[in-house]
């Protein structure tokens, strides 16, 4: 069934000034999983309603290992979105994928430890696919967008996720090549996982600012390297933005990913908990 389009953009590193939306309104959303980074700002571009969150929140106060990415996707589902977007930056495992270079990955491998993965848990279990966890109509959309604006972008890619805060020592960078890991960046996880038992499909394009720390005779990767090639991308990812907006089908086709829950939840109704049952009414209400 066709619908609206509103897609929700999450903006990491360097991207926390948003898009520029217009009609512009900063909202407070609460959520039962806590704190969201921040509040959400909403408004158009093109005629396409957008929601953005900085996953850093104002100023990037928070280091990815504290982001609360259940409240982040839970809230972005109380406002409404349809599909979600992540714009962060990347480090580059692979030498095809160069700094100033834009990946639209494909896949992820999970390396993060002690962060929330899922909404479910005792009481409410559920187990949703995620063989394939990137929407391939949005990550097709954003590759036509930024290659429309005169950028390199490579369709698809192993993205592998860190706990970080600190960057990879050189004998792990070289160990996540030979896992065939393409890109490399500390908050992709459980943000996908968590979309995807949101039922939004889900999109990753990463801004690619280093070559970590594989190469042999070259300084590893730091800070500043990486907020200077930042800088000069910012203004790239934006307009692709707007692109993509322009693009987009009049009318929203329905995703598999939709209905991600269907056959997800494993426990009997008898035997759920109502709490948790009250704090799922957004994420999994459809199937409540």
């Amino acid at each position: 069934m066709a619908g609206a389009w509103h897609i929700g953009i999450v903006g990491g590193s360097g991207l926390a000034a948003g898009l520029d939306l217009e009609n512009a309104q900063e909202i407070e959303v609460e959520s039962p999983f806590g704190l969201p980074s921040g509040p959400v700002t909403t408004g158009t571009l093109g005629g396409v309603r957008f929601t953005f969150l900085a996953r850093h929140g104002a100023g990037h106060r928070i280091p990815p290992s504290a982001v609360n990415y259940r409240a982040n996707i839970d809230a972005l589902k109380r406002c409404g979105v349809t599909d979600v977007i992540a714009l962060s930056a990347i480090g580059s495992l692979n030498e095809a994928m160069a700094p100033g270079h834009f990946v639209a990955v494909d896949q992820f491998i999970d390396r993060t430890s002690g962060r929330e993965g899922s909404f479910f848990g005792p009481g409410m279990v559920a187990h949703v696919s995620l063989a394939d966890p990137v929407c391939d109509r949005l990550r097709s959309a954003l590759v036509a967008a930024v290659t429309a604006e005169g950028a390199t972008v490579h369709d698809g890619g192993t993205y592998l996720a860190m706990e970080g805060p600190q960057f990879s020592t050189r004998a792990e960078s070289r160990l996540y090549q030979a896992w065939g890991a393409d890109v490399i960046g500390m908050t992709a996880m459980p943000e996908a996982r968590l979309a995807r038992e949101a039922e939004l499909p889900y999109a990753l394009l990463g801004m690619v600012t280093d070559y970590d720390s594989w190469r042999e005779n070259e300084a590893g990767v730091d800070a500043a390297a990486v907020l200077a090639v930042m800088a000069a991308n910012v203004a790239t990812a934006q307009q692709a933005m707007r692109r993509f907006a322009a693009d987009l089908p009049p009318e929203r086709e329905a995703s598999p990913i939709d209905r991600a829950l269907d056959f997800a939840i494993m426990t009997a109704p008898a035997q759920r908990d109502r709490a948790l049952a009250a704090k799922l009414q957004a994420v999994a209400g459809r199937v409540l």
